[in-house]
């Protein structure tokens, strides 16, 4: 069974000089064990990785883990950071080395672009360079430089995205307010701030009304899509007793979330099934993570091999197919 994995980094060495040099908040700290960690102030955003800059070992890699296609995206802090030049240099550096090796790996790899989002025309400028060069697909973080993913701000890029109908890989990054929340020891930024800050951005897509906004969106969901199937009865509940003046969604919250996509990263068989419970099996993806520290390759091939065979099937390839267009 071919296997799509949809959820996957890369940086290169030039974007790390780059934020080293001019990443302003973002800063390159060594570890205890002896890694580099890129840091927002003091609090732990990413851990580059050996995997993160080379395409050979990637390769090797998803041979031994048995993933056919990888969709690489970069990760957190993205782009969203300098001058407006550095964010898009920082943007171009990462997109032309995706494209470079889809073209060198055409069988194994595709690739998502990264936008300078805070800066819409260059921003809008980017995608289409990016679509032109093979780009499958959109990655942003599930807030950006602190706003919301639905300020006013971005909507001329939602429209050309929304147009285009491109799948968009929602990641998380740094919460706002992480630092007066206590989230600098033991990763809680990462085991806590990720899922509340996925679970944040699309809780705000969902009664923005954005889905019925923009119908052709393809949003995806990292990490099951944070606590977002757990809350299904919790946003049905609040929706019942909203005041009618204040709603903008047109059906309940429980049907936008069977309107966006998710990954299978779960780490947990049972969180796994219950996600596919809520959404259907034909809203989840395969995804890893790799190369990242907590990547979860293994885990993702036993967790999805356990599913009924032609939801596994759909897991794994099917639906990436189908809204990646492959």
């Amino acid at each position: 069974m071919p296997i799509i994995d949809v959820h996957t980094h890369m940086f290169t060495e030039k974007f790390m000089a780059l934020l080293k040099a001019k990443g302003g908040m973002y800063n390159l700290q060594t570890r205890p064990d002896g890694q580099v960690e890129i840091f927002r102030h003091d609090t732990p955003v990413a851990i580059p990785q050996r995997g993160h800059f080379d395409y050979e070992l990637r390769l090797r890699d998803m041979d031994a883990g048995h993933v056919d296609t990888a969709i690489v995206s970069l990760t957190c802090p993205n782009v969203y950071w300098g001058t407006e030049d550095v964010s898009c240099e920082a943007a171009r550096e990462s997109n032309d080395s995706m494209a470079a090796a889809q073209k060198r790996w055409p069988d194994r790899i595709r690739w998502l672009t990264s936008l300078p989002w805070e800066y819409p025309r260059r921003a809008a400028e980017e995608l289409r360079r990016s679509c032109d060069a093979g780009a499958v697909g959109v990655m942003v973080l599930a807030n950006i430089a602190g706003r919301s993913l639905t300020d006013p701000l971005f909507a001329p890029i939602w429209a050309e995205i929304d147009r285009r109908a491109l799948p968009v890989l929602v990641h998380p990054t740094d919460l706002p307010g992480i630092d007066q929340m206590d989230m600098k020891k033991y990763d809680l930024s990462w085991s806590v701030g990720f899922i509340a800050d996925t679970t944040l951005a699309f809780t705000r897509i969902i009664f923005d009304g954005f889905l019925d906004l923009y119908p052709n969106l393809k949003l995806i969901a990292s990490h099951g899509g944070g606590a977002l199937p757990y809350l299904v009865g919790r946003f049905d509940k609040g929706d019942e007793v909203e005041i009618p003046s204040r709603r903008k969604i047109k059906a309940r919250p429980s049907d936008y979330l069977k309107r966006i996509w998710y990954d299978c990263i779960t780490y947990h068989p049972g969180a796994l099934q219950f996600l596919i419970s809520v959404v259907g099996a034909d809203r989840v993806l395969f995804g890893t993570d790799y190369p990242h520290q907590v990547h979860d390759m293994k885990g993702s091939m036993t967790n999805t091999a356990a599913l009924p065979a032609d939801v596994s099937r759909a897991v794994r390839e099917g639906n990436a197919r189908k809204i990646f267009r492959l």
